[in-house]
């Protein structure tokens, strides 16, 4: 709003200046509990303050006789002389609501402002819609519903856009979300509190589905699972046979679950003199107790242990969980979520994360966010799985979340922008081409997941191996 504000009054006012003007009268609105339509009214006085000439039809003003001449500082005066308190802001744009004989009288004025400020709010906006169009029209915006919501971690950057937050609000929803690792979410999350769960599998949400007697669903955008590495550790892969290098790179789990068996170590690798560590060549990963990203490892890792065949049966279970647990147990401590390792991945480099199973989106994001370092390499498991992010509704409010994120073009061309691949793949396509990061657009090679309680069987064995 600010950059706006210096955008408009640029040629009349230096930066500084206006800044300090949209400082000031922010200020005016500190310690207040209504906050809901603060930025608004801030803009709407910082513009009458920065062009005290400029009169927009419909639009609420500052008269002077309330709330006194505009001082050079960039704050209103009352009529004694002394700045204009907060209750004198709310009367100014409440004019025409407030009779003027509660205006002369602070005391009263306090209370009736918090009184009218529904009514205040209402009128601010449709004096902000009137004023901001050629014509001098405009509707008032829907009245906000506040949505709470637990989402899978590697989510929280979406919900935390400001344009998302604005395509939301232009269909009357503020969402307000907490992040927790999605097998959490299914499995010890109390959900009573949520309008909404949004986890990302559709394995988390059946779960949950079944524990509340859900039947709906929504499914808005996907995105695979793949592997964050860097240029020294891909080639020193490709030197083993593991990685093949392209115009996206992959990576072969059949190889490498040969290679992981047999323990072997980075400085046993042949011809290695970039990452030459007495570490076990292991895929760093979340906690598959408490966390879908690594949940769908274990789908992929006991897909192939299992001779590339869908796990099924007790017998299954028990040999792939022989095979692939020590891919698990043998990383040490393990985060609870995947935006944990991906942040320790971009931040610390390969010395503590050489490769990070994560989502797709999350490497795309940060690559379009220029947050990479110029070395990292994203790695296509062959065969990968396809993680469903899947909103299950608890509430009437979250199903009309649940349906907005499904259909809304805005909210779909936006889950692009952050890597996700909604059902129209050509706005993800758009966006990676726009960025110039190399994906696998046509993903062939994946892995169907297994039952529901086939991965909670695969996931109780595992977790019986940490002990």
């Amino acid at each position: 709003m600010t950059n706006r504000l210096v955008d408009d009054y640029g040629e009349a006012h230096p930066a500084e200046r206006v800044e300090a003007v949209v400082g000031a009268v922010r200020k005016r609105f500190e310690g207040h509990s209504v906050r809901d339509f603060v930025p608004i009214l801030v803009e709407r006085i910082a513009r009458r303050e920065l062009d005290p000439k400029r009169s927009k039809n419909g639009a609420a003003q500052l008269d002077p006789a309330k709330s006194g001449p505009v001082a050079e500082s960039g704050t209103s005066n009352s009529p004694d002389g002394h700045p204009a308190d907060t209750s004198s802001v709310f009367a100014a744009v409440a004019g025409r609501f407030v009779p003027a004989r509660l205006v002369e009288h602070k005391r009263v004025l306090g209370v009736a402002a918090a009184g009218v400020v529904a009514v205040t709010a209402l009128a601010v906006v449709m004096a902000a819609q009137q004023s901001d169009s050629p014509s001098g029209g405009g509707t008032a915006a829907p009245a906000l519903t506040t949505v709470h919501g637990v989402v899978g971690s590697e989510k929280s950057a979406f919900f935390d856009d400001p344009k998302v937050a604005d395509a939301l609000r232009k269909h009357g929803l503020q969402v307000e979300v907490e992040p927790a690792g999605s097998r959490q979410i299914a499995t010890s999350v109390d959900l009573g509190k949520y309008d909404f769960a949004f986890p990302s599998s559709a394995a988390a949400a059946e779960r949950i589905q079944r524990q509340r007697g859900v039947s709906g669903k929504y499914v808005p955008f996907s995105s695979p699972m793949a592997i964050a590495t860097f240029k020294p550790i891909a080639d020193l892969l490709t030197q083993a046979g593991i990685v093949q290098p392209g115009a996206t790179t992959t990576f072969d789990v059949e190889k490498y679950l040969a290679l992981a068996e047999k323990g072997v170590q980075w400085n046993q690798l042949d011809g290695n003199s970039t990452y030459a560590v007495p570490k076990n060549v292991l895929v760093s990963t979340t906690d598959p107790r408490t966390s879908n990203s690594a949940a769908m490892y274990l789908a992929v890792t006991a897909y192939v242990a299992n001779d590339n065949t869908i796990v099924r049966g007790a017998k299954a279970e028990d040999y792939a969980v022989s095979r692939v647990s020590r891919l698990f147990t043998r990383q040490g401590f393990t985060e609870s979520s995947s935006d944990g390792p991906f942040k320790d991945y971009l931040a610390n480099g390969m010395g503590t994360v050489p490769m990070a199973w994560i989502y797709e989106a999350q490497y795309v994001d940060a690559a379009a966010h220029n947050q990479l370092k110029p070395d990292t390499v994203l790695m296509y498991p062959k065969p990968t799985i396809m993680s469903q992010h899947t909103v299950v509704p608890l509430t009437d409010k979250g199903d009309r979340l649940g349906k907005l994120l499904t259909t809304d073009p805005d909210l779909q061309r936006l889950a692009a922008d952050h890597g996700f691949r909604p059902s129209d793949v050509t706005l993800f396509t758009s966006n990676t081409t726009a960025h110039q990061i190399p994906v696998d657009a046509n993903l062939v090679n994946q892995v169907t997941p297994p039952d529901y309680d086939t991965l909670e069987h695969l996931l109780d064995g595992v977790a019986k191996s940490y002990n």
